[in-house]
């Protein structure tokens, strides 16, 4: 036996087991991150920029940051406040002057007040999350730089199972910014109940009598008991803890952070479910050289690695476990609607985007990412797998209490949206559903 087949053999895995990507997969075959091409939005800018066909206007009080938005197509709307100290520029973050995080599907852009630089998010659709810095000092020829290792070292922790993603998080956090990690801390997505959500984060909107952590500012000498009984929900005007104009709204809309909260493990997902297939079908690849069957069939174990990788997948983006509101839910920027407005819809008006905010987040659970770039260019075997189960629990041939908060007619409207509005479904698609 070949020293490279045993090699092979020691990284297989059991069966039905996920193989988390091991923190040096990234820099191997088939994914070579830092290596591999970069096709997203802020390197297409950066082509632009320097082809001369758009330049970025610089304000004297806020630099790079209006012009920047403007050419990546991200709104104002979008501003949510963090005065936590989690950003690689924490010396500049207090609960008087918190980091602005501005997005859209998919691009995040950080500022902070004196900050040296914006930070950056954007998602490749090959690479998931890629980080880039522009410097705030004003230059004939501003440049987006790529940055890598200080970002991957919270961003491709063993929280993102080693693979380049986006983290929110909830924590208390004192006046000068710093965590109080003794008081606990949460990781946030859409299944997280609204009582653990932003702690460290400013909140403006309204929620009712669902209390969360947002907006407090804790003290060490505080226990959780005494903070949740401190909680200040329902706010819409964020004068009593910084200057309004020294942003570019006066805004930390509760939408756009829910919004945020369910996109950021969306791409996640999209891109665990993206490098895990690729790296089980290399794998495959490679055993089959080495015991000279190059054109095997697939195996039952690289098959049942795909459906660990996306079976997540499909969970989330039909929104199973997502926490349930218990009262309705308003922002205050007009987040809400300038998301709305972006489509697409079918023939009745209807959208993926449509929010319900009484009871959950989208009043069609299927996510809007499903239109997204990083979605189309999932390995074949992925898409094919995840379209395959999609179309399984909107037909209702599955009904496992996975999707089960999903009625008769969630399913049917989610259906027919697709139908009209996604491109190239495959052609079963068209089967009549059940019921």
């Amino acid at each position: 036996m070949s020293r490279h087949l045993m090699l092979l053999l020691l990284v297989v895995v059991p069966a039905g087991v996920v193989d988390p990507a091991r923190a040096e997969d990234i820099e191997r075959d088939p994914i070579h991150y830092s290596a591999a091409p970069v096709h997203n939005a802020i390197s297409r800018l950066q082509q632009r920029m320097e082809a001369g066909e758009v330049s970025l206007p610089y304000d004297e009080h806020f630099g790079y940051l209006p012009g920047l938005l403007s050419a990546m197509k991200v709104s104002d709307t979008s501003q949510m406040l963090v005065f936590s100290k989690t950003s690689m520029q924490r010396q500049c973050i207090t609960a008087r002057t918190p980091r602005a995080v501005y997005f859209n599907d998919d691009n995040y852009v950080g500022y902070c007040q004196d900050g040296a630089v914006l930070e950056i998010l954007s998602v490749d659709p090959q690479l998931g999350a890629v980080f880039y810095t522009l410097d705030q000092e004003k230059a004939d020829k501003p440049h987006l730089k790529r940055q890598d290792d200080t970002c991957l070292i919270c961003h491709a922790s063993s929280q993102n199972q080693g693979i380049p993603g986006q983290v929110v998080r909830s924590l208390y956090a004192d006046a000068e910014g710093f965590p109080l990690l003794n008081l606990g801390g949460y990781r946030t997505d859409q299944t997280s109940p609204i009582k653990q959500r932003w702690g460290g984060w400013y909140v403006t909107g309204t929620t009712g009598k669902q209390r969360h952590m947002g907006n407090l500012i804790a003290h060490g000498k505080h226990d959780p008991a005494e903070l949740d009984d401190m909680a200040i929900p329902n706010v819409t005007d964020l004068s009593r803890w910084l200057r309004p104009s020294d942003y570019l709204t006066g805004h930390s809309d509760v939408v756009a952070l829910m919004v945020l909260e369910h996109q950021t493990e969306m791409h996640n997902r999209i891109t665990r479910a993206n490098y895990l297939t690729r790296i089980a079908l290399f794998d495959e690849s490679e055993m089959n050289k080495a015991l000279g069957q190059p054109t095997a069939p697939r195996s039952d174990l690289t098959t049942r690695r795909i459906k660990s990788a996306c079976e997540p997948l499909v969970e989330y983006m039909l929104f199973s476990g997502e926490t349930q509101l218990t009262d309705k839910v308003q922002g205050t920027s007009g987040f809400a609607e300038q998301f709305a407005k972006q489509g697409p819809r079918d023939g009745r008006g209807r959208s993926l985007r449509d929010l319900d905010l009484t009871t959950r987040l989208f009043a069609y659970p299927c996510s809007y990412l499903i239109y997204s770039e990083s979605f189309d260019a999932l390995p074949e075997a992925a898409k094919d797998y995840v379209m395959r189960r999609l179309w399984e629990v909107l037909s209702g041939k599955d009904q496992s209490k996975e999707f089960a908060h999903l009625s008769a007619a969630d399913r049917r409207a989610i259906l027919e949206i697709l139908r009209a509005t996604k491109k190239d479904l495959p052609k079963y698609w068209q089967t009549p559903a059940a019921g």
